[in-house]
């Protein structure tokens, strides 16, 4: 007792190889998954044929419908031989193949199985293509179930099943993450029958074929430019290998330092401006000290690019369990408390150290900004009740600490007064719930817009600023600002 499953093939009775017709025509009756399938047309009629046809319109779900064709055949493989056939080959995009792998396991069901040729052949045929230049193949429904497409959009892709036009309307958006929406694709449908028709397409056109139906497949060619993680990761190495590009050689991971700084600074600049090119040319530079860093220390074997990804991303899914778990959160305020649990947890997991106490400092880098550093300080005192008790304590304290400016009797107390005041400038911000740091950075942005417009006045007028009174000035700036309003 058994089951035998055979693949029917991508098409008609002609695709079909000998084996899987020999078994077909020889048993008394077949199990179909569906008999929506050309080749059952060419099956003799006298064959007894039974259908799982009925559960499609019956269940809402693919899941269930899968899950109950395998209960129904390991029910029936535990007490006679039955025969299955499916579409194509049985190991290409066969969910009840896999399923009924596992289930046949636990109840000692014996499988064997007859190859067929699957719907990825005829398909490259179709398209022109071969298939051994690193092609990936997919399921239209797993990748319209994403929201980015998990495909390497510098080798080819196939993707079948793309049986209607709402879930190529689906693909569609996912796949439009990775490639532009002209980017060429080909649809074809019913791929080595006698009705085989091909459309090349863009792809943003996809879900406005008539002819989609559930033979219909998508080829997606790579992209022009290279564009995935690990081509670009590939280039770092390259340049790093004793072929490379001496400068790339001679760095360390301290000698990267200043650099990727000033590419922090480049990107929030980007940010400021607005200036959505120059901020993919930013997050570029930025992603290559990423790389060169995480390419120096694989070559020190501490750690490669796929440990940074896979922990972060790791850390993603396990810091969020309101996302991807059965937490649940109530606003903004919950996931930062469920993240400082869980940092916790994770922190005693790692068996570190305990320290004599725990200081509210503790994790503040002194690199960063000194107002976005004043910030982290000040939220993290407020958390265990130091501060003022309303903002009308900031108010006065601000005023206080003008005064002591004014009255500082050396530049040394000035340049400390002057600290004084920036320190309780950023809690006066946190009271009102501004960010300190973007606040100053945009203060920044518009007074250069607007002298940079003063210099453009005196530039059309031939003044010289030196030379203009504070008057002059003033009428000019305000000029600008008018302006620019």
């Amino acid at each position: 007792m058994g089951i035998t499953i055979v693949g029917l093939g991508p098409g008609d009775g002609r695709l079909m190889t000998r084996q899987a017709w020999e078994t077909l025509t020889n048993s008394p009756e077949v199990w179909l998954r569906t008999a929506k399938h050309p080749a059952v047309d060419d099956l003799p009629a006298e064959l007894t044929l039974h259908s799982f046809d009925h559960l499609y319109e019956a269940e809402a779900e693919f899941e269930t419908v899968y899950n109950t064709i395998t209960e129904k055949l390991i029910e029936l493989g535990s007490e006679e031989d039955v025969v299955y056939a499916v579409p194509g080959h049985p190991h290409v995009g066969e969910s009840t193949v896999t399923r009924l792998q596992s289930a046949a396991a636990q109840h000692g069901v014996d499988l064997t199985f007859v190859a067929g040729l699957s719907f990825v052949e005829p398909c490259l045929t179709a398209a022109g293509v071969d298939g051994m230049d690193g092609l990936q193949v997919h399921d239209a429904l797993d990748v319209a179930s994403l929201f980015y497409p998990a495909v390497n959009a510098d080798f080819p892709v196939l993707i079948g099943q793309v049986y209607s036009r709402l879930v190529a309307s689906d693909l569609k958006e996912v796949l439009m993450a990775v490639y532009p929406p002209e980017h060429p694709v080909v649809l074809m449908h019913g791929a080595g029958s006698e009705n085989e028709l091909v459309e090349r397409v863009m792809l943003y056109e996809i879900d406005h074929s008539e002819a989609t139906s559930y033979l219909t497949s998508l080829y997606v060619p790579p992209v022009a430019e290279k564009s995935d993680m690990s081509a670009f990761a590939d280039a770092i190495a390259v340049l790093r290998s004793p072929d490379g590009c001496p400068w790339d050689i001679k760095q360390t991971p301290q000698s990267m330092r200043d650099g990727f700084l000033e590419e922090m600074a480049e990107v929030l600049d980007a940010i400021d401006r607005e200036d959505w090119d120059n901020l993919q040319e930013e997050l570029g530079d930025l992603l290559l000290h990423i790389t060169m860093q995480a390419q120096m220390a694989a070559e020190e074997e501490l750690f490669t690019l796929s440990d940074v990804i896979g922990g972060i991303y790791a850390k993603i899914i396990r810091r969020h369990p309101h996302v991807w778990g059965t937490k649940s959160v109530d606003g903004a305020d919950d996931v930062v408390l469920n993240w400082d649990e869980i940092k916790a947890q994770e922190k005693a997991a790692k068996g570190l150290p305990e320290p004599l106490f725990e200081s509210v400092f503790d994790g503040i880098q002194n690199i960063l900004p000194a107002l976005a550093q004043s910030q982290k300080i000040q939220k993290r005192v407020r958390k265990v009740g130091f501060d003022w008790q309303d903002i009308e304590g900031v108010y006065d304290k601000l005023l206080e600490e003008v005064d002591e400016v004014r009255s500082a009797e050396s530049p040394e107390h000035e340049a400390e007064e002057i600290g004084d005041l920036l320190f309780v400038t950023v809690n006066l911000a946190k009271w009102l719930g501004v960010d300190a740091e973007i606040a100053l950075r945009e203060a920044n942005l518009k007074f250069e817009k607007r002298f940079r417009e003063v210099e453009r006045l005196a530039f059309e007028r031939q003044l010289d600023l030196l030379e203009q009174d504070e008057a002059k000035l003033i009428e000019l700036w305000n000029e600008a600002k008018a302006f620019l309003k």
